[in-house]
């Protein structure tokens, strides 16, 4: 029994001792091969966030670029048609006039004009050139007499002794113009003064 016993114990001590002991080094290297996959682990989420953020800096440098290259072409457009705008601003105007310079020159050219002509070709000159006035939005001043002076539209040339109420016009002397909204000349009037007070006279007793 005894022998058994023993032949047991001979035959499982070499099992154990064929098992190779671990060592303190192995054991620190598997734990920090352990640590070094839960830190990867743990900052993935980092890692995520910062591709993330890289793409979206592409993308808003791209959007920059792209909205600074738009904004250069406007001013170009802009710059250009104010160039135009500056060099052909009196083409309407000037198209305007050139049919007022055609009647003139047909006036010159008759052989024998009669006061008559003389008058129709000046009246149809002026009906033209009232046209290019009002299609290119002149407008005139024209005060009329007995009106209120107004000084904003109305230039005072001199003031008068005169029945009307004072301030008002006496004479127009020569009309004033608009450009749309803007005075381009006022008119020169002549305007009625107040009256100076009469002293009633006072008899002195003898």
């Amino acid at each position: 029994m005894q022998n058994q016993d023993e032949q047991r114990n001979g035959e499982t001590q070499p099992e154990l001792m064929a098992q190779p002991a671990q060592s303190p080094q192995s054991a620190q290297s598997a734990q920090s091969a352990q640590e070094t996959a839960q830190g990867d682990a743990d900052c993935q989420p980092l890692v995520d966030r910062l591709a993330q953020a890289e793409s979206l800096l592409a993308e808003t440098q791209d959007a920059f670029l792209r909205a600074k290259a738009d904004v250069e072409n406007i001013r170009r457009r802009a710059q250009a048609d104010l160039v135009n705008a500056q060099k052909y601003a009196v083409e309407n105007f000037a198209e305007s006039m050139i049919p007022v310079k055609d009647s003139l020159e047909m006036a010159l050219m008759l052989d024998k004009p009669t006061v008559e002509s003389l008058k129709e070709g000046v009246e149809m000159t002026l009906r033209q050139m009232s046209q290019a006035f009002e299609k290119n939005r002149l407008s005139e001043v024209n005060p009329q007499r007995g009106e209120r002076f107004d000084p904003e539209r109305q230039q005072a040339m001199t003031m008068v002794p005169s029945d009307l109420p004072p301030n008002t016009v006496v004479d127009p002397l020569r009309k004033g113009y608009y450009l749309a909204d803007r005075l381009l000349r006022p008119a020169l009037v002549t305007v009625a003064q107040q009256k100076p007070a009469t002293q009633a006279s006072h008899a002195t007793p003898d």
